[in-house]
């Protein structure tokens, strides 16, 4: 039998989870239709999201057509909740783009087609609400080929030849296979789908149960066989906590999961070996325990303490970094529950969703966490009073800044109070956007042995470094271990702790004395769409919000602003766009990634951060002499270091074989 996990998305109320409703119910998975405005769907399981009315957390069901076992996961469709969609992407086979009539292509469903497009995900669209007035078949299609790809065919096209002849324009072997034989062959459709070459559009309503049995249909049929690797893989893309316990789901990419096998992996801790007690078979919130499930397979398992989202087990190779990021920060507000005890269930629900980034600032004993939106927020202050059985409240929102740096130095550590002793070398270069930060080493065991490099490496993994500009996460840096040097007696863990973590500091703030440091802000990509009248209204704001963008694009008597914004000016304005149109315009964001500051001074002199005076964060060394440890100032240190950095002597950069990865 043919199998596949099959991903259902959509901007915000596309009609996804009414879509994936109707599925079910055609293949007989499901009895009777639930609705999500009647709080009884099959796949919005969780009280939020019935209440809400939007799909907060990925949820899958299992149905069975013809001669396919089809896993649907159905993913959420908020910009709020689009790094959940993000992981789900790893898992899919194939994908089904639902796109409201009266909507059209959405600056959302944009940032979902270059995300299918970056995963490699075979797509079929299903344009739903077709039953609204005004919803034009031939309109859509024509924004569809334009703004989406040239490759969208109408499968629903009344004359066979129409469709085989829309097929065959999109490749040259199909084209001969069609002036030969008059027709494309099933086979060729498929590898053209598989391929990314051609993407089916089927018409219809969810609501009304009109063209959902030919999408069922037709996704069966381009659906084709598939083997897979003898050995085994998995790739984990959620976690949830479900009566105390943990639940890891994860899809099957080769080989044979069983219930009790043994498994094996790496994590900033060292080594972990865990054992599976069930493998579950979910299908809404019913689950079927059993024995063992086969490559291909989308489950979820009980036993793994040590996996996150994105984690990779067997033979699996790992994933692309995520684009989607979090770039809002909020304060928790002090309350009758302990601090202490906020914050670790944060950490639980970080565990869930790793993009939610939660902080701890001893000194001042505060929590901060990251966030995509407002919606995101609720959503946590909801799940946080049902844990912690009270009210959290978080400060306004600001602006999550990162920073990075645009040149390669070299930091050093030393650490050695008296009957202590540890130093550590590390080079810190910069890397492109979006690669978070990289460790690995290329020590030489001549001078650090293996273990003490895992040490050192993993204790630097230990922390989220601040930069030294104002104070906010390092990202988009390389941080290599070069050299080292541990003491046979006196060298403890903790040591090369302090060590590794002032080396880094040190490299930062010569960075900073070199010019090299920098201060990034989220951009936003955006589309501004306003009667044409305002258009020199529109365009003035965006100058004044240091935004950059093309020509207008006039559609009918309205006029299209697309490009870029810091989301640091953006705040309201859509608000305002939505006053001075009397309604008419609308305001469409999602996030673009991290550039350059626009006005990184002022940021800088707002935040008043003093590098040195952040005592946890220290660039200066603890050396020793006659005895007694003392401090030496980070620019006077490497003048002090015990180890002259040998380059000849250094191996290949890895990071693989001793668990090493990005963060």
């Amino acid at each position: 039998m043919r199998q596949a996990v099959v991903g259902i998305l959509a901007h915000v109320d596309a009609g996804k989870t009414t879509l994936a409703e109707a599925l079910l119910f055609h293949a007989g998975a499901i009895r009777t239709l639930g609705r999500v405005d009647h709080g009884d769907s099959h796949l919005d399981t969780d009280d939020m999201e019935r209440a809400r009315g939007i799909t907060i957390f990925s949820s899958q069901a299992v149905l069975q057509h013809d001669d396919v076992r089809i896993t649907l996961v159905d993913a959420p469709g908020h910009v709020d909740f689009s790094a959940e969609a993000e992981r789900t992407l790893q898992i899919l086979d194939y994908a089904v783009l639902v796109i409201g009539a009266n909507d059209g292509v959405t600056g959302h469903t944009a940032t979902l087609w270059r995300l299918l497009e970056r995963y490699g995900i075979p797509t079929i669209l299903f344009i739903n609400k077709m039953d609204l007035v005004g919803a034009e078949r031939d309109a859509v299609m024509a924004q569809l080929m334009g703004r989406l790809s040239d490759g969208c065919v109408d499968w629903t096209a009344q004359e066979a030849d129409t469709l085989h002849e829309a097929v065959a324009a999109t490749d040259e072997e199909a084209l001969d296979e069609y002036l030969d034989q008059g027709v494309v062959s099933q086979e060729t459709m498929c590898r053209l789908v598989a391929e990314r070459r051609v993407f089916p559009c089927f018409f219809g309503s969810a609501l009304r149960d009109q063209g959902v049995e030919e999408l069922l249909d037709g996704l069966c049929l381009l659906l084709p066989a598939r083997t897979w690797p003898d050995a085994f893989a998995a790739r984990v893309y959620k976690v949830t906590h479900e009566k105390g316990e943990r639940v890891t789901w994860l899809k099957v990419t080769g080989g044979t999961l069983h219930a009790k096998d043994q498994l094996t992996g790496v994590d900033s801790t060292g080594e972990w070996v865990e054992k599976v007690n069930q493998v579950r078979l979910y299908s809404g919130t019913r689950f079927e325990v059993v024995p063992e499930v086969a490559a291909g397979t989308a489950c979820a398992v009980t036993g793994l303490s040590h996996v996150i989202p994105g984690s990779v087990l067997g033979d699996e190779k790992q994933g692309k970094q995520p684009v989607l990021a979090p770039v809002l920060t909020y304060r928790v507000e002090p309350s009758d529950v302990d601090i202490h005890a906020v914050y670790q269930a944060l950490r639980e629900l970080a565990e869930e969703d790793p993009l939610l980034g939660v902080t701890w600032d001893a000194q001042l004993e505060e929590v901060r966490v990251q966030l995509m939106g407002a919606v995101q927020l609720e959503v946590v202050r909801d799940r946080l009073a049902e844990r912690l059985g009270a009210p959290i409240d978080f400060g306004p929102g600001s602006i999550l800044y990162k920073e990075t740096v645009s040149v390669q130095v070299m930091g050093y550590g030393h650490f050695e109070p008296l009957r202590h002793y540890a130093e550590a070398h590390f080079r810190i270069e910069p890397l492109p956007a979006g690669l978070g930060v990289v460790y690995g080493t290329v020590c030489s065991t001549d001078d650090l042995d293996l273990n003490w490099q895992r040490l050192a490496l993993g204790c630097a993994m230990e922390r989220d470094h601040k930069g030294v500009l104002a104070g906010y996460p390092l990202t988009d840096v390389r941080i290599t271990l070069i050299s080292g040097r541990a003491h046979l007696k006196h060298t403890e863990g903790g040591d090369f702790r302090q060590a590794a973590w002032r080396a880094i500091r040190q490299g930062l703030m010569t960075a900073r004395e070199q010019g090299g440091a920098v201060l990034l802000e989220p951009w936003y990509r955006f589309e501004l769409e306003v009667p044409m009248d305002k258009v020199g209204r529109a365009m003035a704001d965006l100058q004044r919000m240091s935004a950059r963008f093309s020509a207008p694009l006039s559609r009918d008597d309205m006029a299209l602003l697309e490009g870029e914004v810091p989301a640091s000016e953006v705040g309201d304005y859509a608000l305002d766009v939505a006053a001075y149109t009397g309604g008419n315009g609308s305001l469409t964001c999602e996030l673009l990634g991290y550039e350059p500051c626009h006005d990184a001074g002022s940021v800088i002199e707002a935040s008043a951060y003093d590098p040195e005076a952040d005592l946890p964060h220290t660039p200066d060394s603890v050396f020793c002499s006659h005895g007694a440890g003392y401090t030496v100032k980070w620019f006077e240190v490497s003048g002090h270091i015990h180890v002259t950095d040998d380059p000849a002597r250094e191996r290949p950069w890895r990071a693989a074989d001793a668990g090493f990865f990005a963060r």
